[in-house]
């Protein structure tokens, strides 16, 4: 009897619950978060914050500061590093004796050379914009294409290149071995005069691991000092971390991934045409892929892009909001020539507002604070 009126009690219930409207899930709207609880939500400790919009099999690292290099003036008094800012800032190291490293490595200048290309021997032009030492000692891989894996094997590539410094790199040891007040900086760095083509890069290489950014506003932040930002600046950073989609490649400590990606700029069959990693590789599928840079200073070291097209940074992030496929193969197309550059899937687009936009330029500004500008040297005499 029991069973009876439990089986009535079930048929009754779901006969009842047949008449209760159903709600259409995709009618319910959640409110975008405001402003004032975006910024709040930032302003805590960076293991709480919200997490970044990336791509799947993507990977990235969370922001970190950087902090006052408290080393710094010591490390520069290492009689390595010692000889190693003579010889950079040194036009000798060059066939003309006119240019120096120092020349499209300017510290004035972001230690950059503010050109859209180099300048070299000859007046002669590059076919890249000159990258920022900054924060060098912690890269990968070295020039836009990433042909050097070390600083000492990068060195080899202006001293010797007839548009850069033209030096045949076999007789410069014994150009500066006749230099007289360079013997005794070797015999410091080395333990002898004897004056080689690895000394000489060996100490470049270790004055210019010692490059390296100051902490900007954005380090303060990070570090607890949520005055440091500004709510725009703020907002900015939350744009950065989802909708724009940039930690997809500008992630970590100095905002790379140190990867190489085709943002849609090779020019492929044009007056700018550069096939980037390919040109290392010969791999189709590197083709128009260049390495991302850093984003530490970056208000020093403008113009931008590895064809240093770029002088403003509302004109970067226009480009990146549309997306950058615009340019992008068929298949009847990629069939007919292989090489035929795509633009990174990474890249999207965004479809920012006027106002997303403004304040991702703001956070991008917060990311300079280097004032520190070195001396040049007075260089050995005869």
């Amino acid at each position: 009897m029991k069973k009876g009126i439990y089986w009535l009690s079930g048929v009754f219930l779901c006969i009842m619950l047949s008449f209760v409207p159903k709600v259409n899930q995709d009618l319910i709207e959640i409110p975008d978060p405001s402003l004032e609880d975006i910024v709040k939500s930032y302003k805590k400790a960076l293991a709480e914050w919200p997490k970044p919009q990336i791509d799947y099999g993507v990977k990235w690292k969370e922001f970190a500061p950087i902090r006052r290099d408290s080393a710094y003036f010591r490390e520069q008094e290492k009689p390595t590093v010692i000889l190693g800012k003579m010889l950079f800032f040194d036009p000798k190291l060059s066939k003309s004796n006119q240019i120096s490293c120092s020349s499209c490595h300017d510290p004035e200048m972001g230690w950059s050379d503010s050109r859209r290309v180099a300048l070299g021997n000859n007046h002669l032009l590059g076919a890249r914009n000159t990258m920022s030492l900054f924060n060098i000692e912690t890269r990968k891989s070295f020039f836009w294409d990433g042909r050097a894996k070390t600083l000492e094997e990068q060195a080899a590539g202006p001293l010797g290149t007839h548009h850069e410094m033209a030096m045949d790199v076999t007789a410069l040891p014994s150009k500066i071995q006749a230099v007289k007040g360079y013997r005794q900086l070797f015999k410091n760095a080395y333990g002898n005069e004897t004056v080689s083509y690895e000394k000489i890069v060996k100490a470049l290489a270790d004055f210019q691991k010692t490059v390296r950014s100051q902490p900007s506003r954005f380090d303060r932040f990070l570090e607890g000092r949520y005055d440091a930002l500004s709510d725009e600046e703020i907002y900015g950073m939350h744009i950065f971390r989802t909708k724009a989609r940039c930690m997809n490649c500008h992630s970590g400590q100095y905002l790379t991934d140190e990867s190489f990606h085709n943002i849609g700029l090779t020019y492929y069959k044009r007056k700018y045409e550069d096939l980037g990693l390919y040109q290392v590789t010969g791999n189709k599928e590197d083709v128009g892929k260049f390495k991302t840079p850093q984003l530490r200073d970056l208000l020093l070291t403008r113009p931008w892009m590895h064809n240093g097209l770029f002088n403003d940074l509302e004109g970067v992030v226009n480009i990146y909001n549309s997306g950058m496929h615009m340019n992008d193969p068929s298949d009847e197309k990629k069939k007919q020539d292989p090489l035929y550059p795509s633009t990174d899937p990474l890249l999207k687009p965004l479809q920012l507002t006027k106002e997303e936009k403004k304040a991702l330029v703001s956070f991008l500004e917060a990311l300079s604070g280097t004032k520190y500008k070195m001396r040049r040297p007075e260089f050995p005499v005869e």
